[in-house]
């Protein structure tokens, strides 16, 4: 395993770091799921992330579950907060009593005192930014979490969000949006951005939910097992991706794969650990033996003559404009 600072800061993650958004507590058995999580510390991977909402907050007590036991300052555990956990009008969002007291059930099911990056899950049109920002000061005061983060804000949001993290002397090291050779719709503005205030990018689906693997196929059903077959929502996710166009255009990737020996699922992985800019590349799993292949990218070197490789057999169907979402397959 290789490791990264994360922003400006003084931490240090995994340059893969284990998520557990559609498979904890709904897509896999607990008992496979803390098979993944074993794997993925035998592997060497330090940095979890999970956030309240996922399986309704199933999946922050099942990482709790798999992780205690384990020295807690060899691991950075990363959750989130904004969207629904209760059927209250407060039980969302970025408002003052939503973030209080959803960092103490967050911490209650993770099983520890502390997480070390509490993440705005989106950003909250309907509550003031200074509101927000006072309250995960106060998390960072009262020893709650270490840093705080973002998730899917855009430059000017992450602009307006760091000025007030500077002024309440907290820091915002970092931004998790989506990002893989097909959706690159942060390289425009948001990691510019990023790059002048010192924050890093966390990116989740490295493997456009399984596309970029390999594993669909033009015209084909897609496998038993997929996430395109998850009956308990994993399939709406996928569906925007399983398009001829795009997994045609996947198909001519796996040369390349072969010519770097390396698998699909590594060379994708390996090209979003590229961007300087980008911290982890979060990384799911069914099953353990997927934690132990995908985790061979770090430390990967791609060469010049390579992407552009990449870039020329992708380039039709990669996303660039956060505008052109037709088809997109969703949000975490």
């Amino acid at each position: 395993m290789e490791f990264r600072r994360l922003g400006r800061s003084g931490l240090t993650i995994s340059e893969i770091a284990y998520g557990n958004w559609l498979t904890h507590g709904s897509q896999v058995e607990e008992d496979t799921a803390a098979a993944c999580i074993r794997a993925a510390l035998d592997a060497g991977i330090t940095t979890f992330d999970t956030a309240d909402v996922y399986a309704e907050t199933r999946a922050e007590a099942v990482l709790g579950r798999a992780l205690h036991g384990e020295r807690r300052e060899g691991l950075e555990i990363f959750t989130k907060v904004y969207f629904p956990t209760g059927p209250g009008r407060n039980d969302r969002g970025l408002g003052r009593k939503h973030i209080m007291e959803s960092i103490d059930n967050s911490l209650r099911r993770l099983r520890t005192d502390y997480v070390d990056l509490y993440q705005a899950h989106r950003y909250d049109h309907s509550t003031p930014l200074e509101e927000t920002m006072e309250a995960f000061a106060d998390v960072v005061r009262s020893g709650k979490a270490h840093y705080i983060g973002v998730s899917e804000w855009t430059a000017e949001q992450l602009r307006a969000g760091h000025e007030l993290a500077r002024e309440l002397r907290v820091p915002l090291i970092s931004n998790q949006p989506q990002y893989s050779a097909l959706w690159r719709v942060i390289e425009a503005d948001v990691v510019p951005a990023s790059q002048e205030l010192g924050i890093s990018q966390v990116v989740w689906s490295p493997l456009a939910q399984g596309v970029l693997t390999g594993k669909y196929t033009p015209g084909g059903a897609p496998p038993a097992g997929s996430r395109a077959t998850d009956e308990k929502g994993g399939a709406t996710f996928v569906a925007g991706w399983l398009r001829d166009e795009v997994l045609e255009r996947v198909q001519r990737l796996q040369p390349l794969a072969d010519q770097a020996d390396l698998t699909l699922a590594q060379l994708s992985v390996a090209w979003v650990l590229q961007n300087p800019n980008v911290a982890t590349a979060i990384m799911g799993a069914s099953r353990p033996g997927q934690v132990a292949e995908n985790v061979k990218a770090a430390g990967v070197r791609l060469d010049a003559d390579l992407l552009k490789a990449v870039d020329d057999a992708l380039d039709p169907v990669v996303e660039r404009d956060p505008g052109l979402t037709a088809g997109h397959p969703g949000n975490d």
